[in-house]
């Protein structure tokens, strides 16, 4: 629904500008959210823990060098969240989990300094699926759907995608090993960027499989998702992943429209069999809506990579196992049961069955550099199917690989590649009203076209300006 924008659902753009101009002071606009916090997660289950003295102290201290005109950029007092999987010093950090339950971090996670660099204001840690993969442990809070709570809200980034959608944090900083950025930014209608492979330092984060790992923000628009990746992307030689994109800047052609660009598009990689008719349909509106405006449209082939979804889960399975060798198997009986059953597929994989995988990752990488060589961004869907049911996806620990891989197939792809890609809203299925999404994928370090093209379809259509509705009008509905 469309409704009157409520302080709490403004941009953080427009937020970071009342806040220069001395219009809101950042503790009010933190007292604001705390309270809403308070007030509605009990619903969302989208915190896993606030932080509420630390963030109101960073709120004083941002109002304080704002005054003194010490103004850092847009993030300067702005109230956000991070997934629990960052270490941030005197916190707990769990990642989802119940083998680390009760740990505190001594030390900041990269991108907790990036943002508390900037003068961001962090007001907790968020809900997430158990060490990031797809299933929450069986003790932990599962993230509601601000939509609609009896619909999924999305993999491991769920808590994130929650609170943005909801109003609970200005922006949030999650995850993707295979959609976990764009699948709950997809369910929740909010904007999901995955950067490049490396642009964001993975250092004091607790990884799921550290070669497909990414790091990105959530946020309700595409210009406050830019200023928060601007914020946290930059080289660190800690993390032997990191690239150098510090000259990057991700906001350089965010206005400059459609105009020129060079669209790629696949057909039948986009309506593909048994992907939903209402998801085709919605990706082939967001093409005309751009062609339309300006935007040049070119033919790829990119079809191959959906098949190639199928080595994801080995690959993690076994990458995992490596991360988790030192707890698994003997203390089994502390992870959740989708959890277990990828750690002993990964310690049944050979080294030489993980090589063979990796060797598909590298035609992915060859299939994208050629098909981009042409075009500026590549157009797909972000999911297969619209947002389904908490129902109807079950609670199977294990899933035939013939489906993971059928779902994946506009996701993991492109975690193989590396590639950046952003997830904007596109619409709502006619069935259930539920969000719909489309991906923009891009070159290495082109994050600011595909910005460039997302900003441009958002102006042209305002899905950002929907609002889902409060916990009481979901119950009384």
């Amino acid at each position: 629904m469309v409704d009157e924008c409520p302080r709490y659902m403004m941009s953080l753009v427009d937020t970071a500008d009342a806040l220069k101009s001395g219009r809101t002071t950042s503790v009010e606009l933190t007292k604001l959210i705390l309270s809403r916090i308070k007030s509605h997660d009990s619903h969302y289950q989208s915190y896993a823990q606030v932080i509420a003295a630390s963030a109101l102290e960073s709120a004083a201290i941002a109002d304080e060098e704002i005054r003194e005109e010490q103004y850092r950029g847009p993030l300067h007092g702005i109230p956000i969240a991070v997934k629990d999987l960052f270490h941030m010093t005197g916190t707990k950090t769990a990642a989802g989990s119940k083998i680390l339950r009760g740990q505190i971090s001594d030390a900041n996670a990269a991108v907790v300094d990036k943002l508390l660099n900037a003068g961001a204001v962090i007001l907790g840690k968020l809900c997430m699926t158990e060490f990031a993969l797809s299933g929450y442990h069986p003790e932990e809070n599962v993230p509601v759907n601000p939509w609609n709570e009896n619909f999924w809200s999305g993999v491991s980034s769920s808590g994130s995608a929650v609170a943005t959608a909801a109003g609970l944090a200005y922006g949030t900083v999650g995850t993707d090993t295979g959609g976990s950025i764009r699948f709950p930014a997809c369910a929740n209608g909010v904007v999901g960027i995955k950067p490049t492979f490396g642009s964001v330092s993975g250092y004091g984060s607790i990884p799921l499989a550290q070669t497909l790992d990414h790091i990105g923000p959530i946020a309700r628009r595409v210009e406050d998702a830019a200023i928060i990746l601007q914020a946290i992307a930059g080289p660190d030689k800690r993390d032997h992943h990191s690239i150098d994109n510090n000259q990057i800047n991700y906001l350089s052609s965010l206005k400059d429209g459609p105009q020129g660009l060079k669209i790629g598009v696949d057909e039948s990689y986009i309506a593909a069999d048994g992907v939903h008719a209402e998801v085709s349909e919605s990706v082939h509106r967001v093409i005309d809506i751009l062609q339309n405006s300006g935007a040049e449209i070119i033919k790829v082939n990119i079809s191959e990579l959906g098949a190639m979804s199928h080595v994801w889960v080995g690959i993690v399975a076994y990458e995992a196992s490596q991360n988790h060798a030192s707890t698994y198997p003997s203390r089994a009986e502390e992870y959740g049961p989708v959890f277990s059953n990828l750690l002993d597929a990964g310690t049944q994989l050979t080294n030489a069955s993980y090589e063979e995988m990796r060797e598909v990752v590298q035609v992915a990488k060859t299939i994208m550099v050629n098909e981009l060589s042409g075009v500026d961004i590549i157009i797909c869907p972000a999911s297969p199917l619209p947002t389904g049911t908490i129902e109807a996806l079950g609670s199977e620990v294990v899933l035939p690989p013939e489906v993971v891989a059928f779902f994946m197939m506009y996701a993991a792809p492109f975690n193989f590649t590396g590639s950046p890609s952003v997830t904007v809203p596109c619409g709502f299925d006619s069935d259930n009203n539920m969000p719909l999404g489309v991906q923009f994928v891009g070159h290495h370090l082109g994050e600011a076209k595909l910005i460039q093209a997302a900003y441009a379809y958002e102006q042209l259509r305002e899905w950002h300006k929907y609002f889902p509705p409060t916990p009481v009008q979901l119950r009384t509905s």
